[in-house]
């Protein structure tokens, strides 16, 4: 297996009395694009400040190939990374942006020209930037960070702004850069930006890591022993679930019940004895959203009130 290419341990941090790191740790290895999500607040930037040496914590160390950011002599050429889309001269064109991040890191022109043509910005290369649209410029900040052919990138939020077309493009892009056998990190606060994207997810809330494992990982995990049942009577089939010792709640449609506490041949059973019509019984498989949800339901810092809760 691959050595990581970033490795994060024990990350603590505060600003004031607020701890935005309690501990955080986790790795990226090459070839994986690993998705770094959790609720605003959760700490996937300041992490990522902290990778890149622009942070400093109290306890913990981020590595990046086994050293600090700060060590590394050309660090484009090693850690490529696009935290802030605005940060950019809006006077000069987005080629003469990346001439001037190129130049500062002794790599030729012709980079400027292929990353551009790799993010698909080259017509508006010429363009200044600050008439570039937000999209736009996430494009601008991702060919930054390919300047310099790094074996490792980190994206934080590199969605926002997209277009469907755009959002479509940044999941294939993703992926094909971990194909080229890079560590990629991108962090989101939307499971549905990164659910076709991510080999690998690391959910965080309140400034630590809650999961660290694959996609199907956290899928099984998640969907445990529950069970999906069709029924046009769903009060009937409630009622006999639940004097039998089930948990039975509602699942996104409208005739579909989630069954927890018994197996789909004693739900049958207990079913089929009451009279109680249905038209499937099946394994239930928890969605990635789903999956996020349950996941950092207690790390959210505003959460609204459901009509359901509401109504308690």
């Amino acid at each position: 297996m691959s050595a990581p290419g970033i490795v994060v341990a024990g990350l603590r941090k505060r600003y004031g009395t607020t701890l935005a790191l309690d501990g955080m740790s986790f790795s990226v290895r090459p070839g994986v694009v690993t998705g770094f999500v959790g609720p605003n607040g959760a700490g996937k930037s300041t992490t990522m400040r902290v990778i890149l040496g622009l942070d400093a914590v109290a306890e913990g160390t981020a590595l990046v190939e086994g050293k600090p950011y700060r060590s590394l002599r050309h660090p484009l050429n090693h850690v490529g990374s696009l935290l802030d889309a605005s940060a950019l001269h809006p006077g000069r064109s987005g080629r003469n942006h990346l001439l001037w991040l190129a130049h500062s890191q002794g790599l030729a022109a012709r980079r400027v020209d292929q990353v551009l043509e790799q993010t698909g910005l080259a017509p508006a290369a010429r363009r200044k930037a600050g008439g570039y649209s937000l999209g736009m410029r996430q494009r601008l900040g991702i060919a930054a960070a390919l300047l310099g052919d790094p074996p490792i990138v980190m994206l934080d939020e590199p969605f926002n702004g997209m277009d469907p077309d755009g959002i479509i493009w940044m999941r294939g892009f993703l992926r094909s850069l971990a194909a080229e056998d890079r560590a990629v990190l991108v962090s989101s606060h939307l499971m549905s930006e990164v659910q076709d994207t991510a080999d690998h997810l690391v959910v965080v809330g309140r400034g630590r890591a809650v999961a660290d494992a694959s996609a199907a990982e956290l899928i099984a995990a998640v969907s445990g022993n529950r069970v999906n049942l069709r029924t046009t009577a769903g009060t009937a089939a409630t009622r006999v679930l639940a004097q039998a010792g089930a948990t039975v709640a509602h699942a996104g449609g409208r005739d579909t019940l989630v069954v927890s506490g018994l197996p789909a041949d004693r739900i049958v059973t207990l079913l089929g004895k009451s009279a109680v019509p249905f038209s499937e019984v099946s394994a239930h498989r928890a969605g990635l959203e789903e999956v996020y949800l349950e996941l950092t339901r207690d790390a959210v810092e505003f959460r609204a009130t459901t009509p359901t809760e509401a109504a308690r």
